[in-house]
Order: C-alpha cells, then sequence, then structure tokens
C-alpha cells in the first residue's frame, strides 16, 4: 500500500457481510470493515457502542467473500485507547480470528505510542484523523474539521505523529480540503480520504450511502451512484401486495403432482 504513494488513487469501499464483499472484490483495492455497521447494520446512533466481537463477526463475513481486495477491520471505541498492550490484544485477536491484513484506529499524537507499538510487534496499522467519530461525545459533533488554525495545526500534528509511528496510511475525515491536500503532499504514506479532498492518495466512503440505502441520509461528501434504497423498498411494496391479493405464491412457486400435465 505504501508504494501507492502518489500514483493511481486506491479505491476503498467498507464491507459488512460476505455477499457485498464478493460484489466488490474485484472493483476496489481496499476493504474496510468498518465501526459504521453500528450505525448501518444495528441502528445505533454513533459507532461508541461497537464492540471487539461484533468487529470480529464481520470481519470474518468479509473475508470470506475477499480473495483480491487488503481487507483492514476497525478497532472500535475501547479496544485499544487504556494501553498499548490493550491495543495489541485486540489487533492480535482481530487478525488471527478473521485473517485480515491490518486493523484501523483512530486518534493521532495520543495514540502514535500505540501504532508504534503495534507495528514493532508485526500488527499493520491504518491510522485515521481528522474528524474520529470514536470522540465524537469530545468533539461536539461531526462537523468539519480544521477551520481554525489551531484545529488544523493539531491535525497536521497527528497526520505527521500516525505517519513516523509506523502506520502504512492515514484516514483523513470530514476535514478543509486545503489541509487534507497539504498532509497528503507532507506525509510520506498513502491519505485515504472521505470529505476531504481529490488531492488524496485515495477515497473511501460508506458502501451504503454509495448505493443510495438510506434514501433521507446524505453527507454532502457523499455522491450516490445508485439508489437501491428505493428499488427495496418498491420490491417489498410489490411483495406484500401479491401476498395479499394471493398472486404470490403463483404456479411457477409451487411443488404440484399435475405440474406440466395438460
Amino acid at each position: 500500500m505504501r508504494a501507492r504513494k502518489g500514483g493511481e488513487p486506491i479505491v476503498c469501499l467498507t464491507a459488512y457481510t460476505t455477499p457485498t464483499a464478493r460484489l466488490m472484490d474485484g472493483e476496489v483495492d481496499l476493504i474496510l470493515v468498518g465501526d459504521s455497521l453500528g450505525m448501518v447494520i444495528y441502528g445505533m446512533s454513533s459507532t461508541v457502542g461497537v464492540t471487539l466481537d461484533m468487529m470480529i463477526a464481520h470481519g470474518q463475513a468479509v473475508m470470506r467473500g475477499s480473495t483480491r481486495a487488503c481487507v483492514v477491520v476497525d478497532l472500535p471505541f475501547g479496544a485499544y485507547e487504556e494501553s498499548p498492550a490493550q491495543a495489541f490484544r485486540s489487533a492480535a485477536r482481530v487478525m488471527a480470528e478473521t485473517g485480515c491484513a491490518a486493523v484501523k484506529l483512530e486518534g493521532g499524537v495520543e495514540m502514535a505510542e500505540t501504532i508504534r507499538f503495534l507495528t514493532r510487534r508485526g500488527v499493520p496499522v491504518l491510522g485515521h484523523v481528522g474528524l474520529t467519530p470514536q470522540s465524537i461525545n469530545a468533539l461536539g459533533g461531526y462537523g468539519v474539521r480544521g477551520r481554525s488554525e489551531a484545529e488544523a495545526e493539531g491535525i497536521m500534528a497527528d497526520a505527521v505523529a500516525v505517519a513516523e509511528a509506523g502506520a502504512f496510511g492515514i484516514v483523513i475525515e470530514k476535514t478543509m480540503e486545503e489541509l487534507s491536500g497539504e498532509i497528503t503532499r507532507r506525509v510520506p504514506i498513502p491519505t485515504i480520504g472521505i470529505g476531504a479532498s481529490v488531492t488524496c492518495d485515495g477515497q473511501i466512503l460508506v458502501t451504503d450511502d454509495v448505493v443510495g440505502m438510506f434514501p433521507d441520509f446524505r453527507p454532502k461528501f457523499v455522491k450516490r451512484y445508485a439508489m437501491l434504497g428505493d428499488a427495496y423498498a418498491e420490491a417489498v411494496r410489490g411483495y406484500a401486495a401479491d401476498v395479499r391479493a394471493r398472486r404470490f405464491p403463483g404456479p411457477d412457486q409451487v411443488f404440484s403432482a399435475t405440474a406440466g400435465r395438460k
């Protein structure tokens, strides 16, 4: 992944299930089993309630559907912040039980020691700076990061610290475009943007946003390439109508001793 710095953009998407991983495996470079599954799959209001067991279960599912892409699994809130040793135990369990290639964790300067501890023990780490959803209670919301000079300097320091600690790449989330571009130019490892800058070395989005599974929710940084949520709802309405009108099951969907007789 490091070799992709400054080259062809790295294509990344999230996945949480085997069928989804199979569909995207030949098209993307990196699949992230993101803790966004807390909201996308489980209907949580944030990622804070996601557990390590949940991440492992979905990581296993994605690995069953992926043969080509690099699969990275998020370490959830509470699974790594206490100490580098706790982070290693969590990361080792994730990698051993899923077979994934790497883990991702949020944080900058304050997590540099942990990233260094992990990478020196054979755990590849993808960093994450800017808007860090696991810290949403401390940040006070999902607003764009890096608007003020002081905040921008802090995020730059975070990115540099993550790179120097040994991470192979950095996700930059919902951060001012100019700052995201400057980070990309300054750090020697690939940057992957989400609501960041087209100049990042790669891009990632939550797949359910890309395919329109939630029609009423559309962040500014999302581009929709389909509206599967509307199609899904229409299919359910059609099925319900056919069942109520006794149009389903029809002759082609039942097993009958008289089938095929004239």
